[in-house]
């Protein structure tokens, strides 16, 4: 039978995130957000020519979900040529980022705000034309997006997808690339559009980079039902129908209630029959 022959929906769930500690109705907390500046020393020189150069490094700040134990928690990335923030970032506890950060309010008015509004901007244009099927327009906002911020996941992600939409496979096979290489675009604010971008890349004919590129997700969440489903149905596009089995066993074990990872192995235990 082919792997046509029966339906099973692709899953790109978007996860909600965890909650906050809760704060008394009467106590207003403000939350960390904007640019900051850290300074470090360096000797240059040795002897009578021996000095030392103060580099500063600007960051943009904003608040993460606290720990387990409450303490509150920042997301700190650094600030790229364009003055928007770019990659990862760590997460600092407040005590720590309350003593080596230094804020930079103007800065971040007459700067950084203004090219993240543009970034955003940007963004939502091409991500609206892409909607609607405009998919060259779509993909120069993305590009001026990606001009802002190379490493921007949602600016990568999009035209990628816009790739697969135009059935540009060699550049949608390009920006995979890219992707699979950002941590970012892992993380779990991001898990639908990279559920979505996987699930793309299997229906453009690029079975191999969606197991490729599920398996690096899988690093990161390992736990995640619909990753294991998602991977199933491209090992099995590619014929390994025991790796396919043994991700659809996973899926269940996080979510025996599954109902397409269950459909889905009785099918493939109708076939072996």
């Amino acid at each position: 039978m082919a792997p046509e022959s029966i339906h099973f929906p692709d899953k790109a769930r978007k996860d909600s995130r965890s909650g906050r500690a809760a704060v008394p109705a009467d106590v207003r907390v403000e939350k960390i957000s904007g640019a900051f500046s850290t300074k470090s020393e360096t000797v240059l020189g040795s002897g009578a020519t021996r000095r030392k150069a103060v580099r500063k490094a600007y960051w943009y700040a904003e608040e993460a979900d606290p720990a387990d134990d409450g303490v509150r928690m920042i997301l700190v990335r650094p600030l790229n040529a364009n003055k928007v923030p770019s990659g990862s970032g760590d997460i600092v506890p407040l005590p720590d980022f309350l003593t080596r950060f230094s804020p930079e309010l103007e800065f971040y008015q007459t700067e950084v705000y203004p090219r993240i509004r543009e970034l955003g901007d940007t963004l939502a244009r091409a991500e609206e034309q892409r909607g609607r099927g405009a998919l060259y327009s779509a993909q120069f906002e993305f590009e001026s997006a990606l001009g802002l911020d190379e490493q921007n996941v949602r600016a990568n992600f999009g035209l990628g997808l816009t790739y697969m939409q135009r059935g540009d496979a060699e550049k949608a096979g390009d920006i995979f690339k890219r992707v699979v290489s950002l941590d970012a675009a892992f993380s779990p604010e991001h898990k639908h559009l990279f559920n979505e971008f996987g699930i793309s890349l299997r229906k453009s004919g690029l079975t191999d980079q969606a197991v490729e590129y599920y398996s690096r997700a899988l690093e990161i969440a390992d736990d995640d039902e619909n990753l294991r489903y998602n991977i199933a149905r491209a090992q099995f596009e590619r014929g390994e129908e025991a790796e396919c089995r043994a991700n659809l066993v996973k899926a269940l074990e996080i979510a025996p209630r599954m109902d397409e990872a269950n459909r889905f192995l009785e099918f493939l235990d109708k076939r072996k029959g």
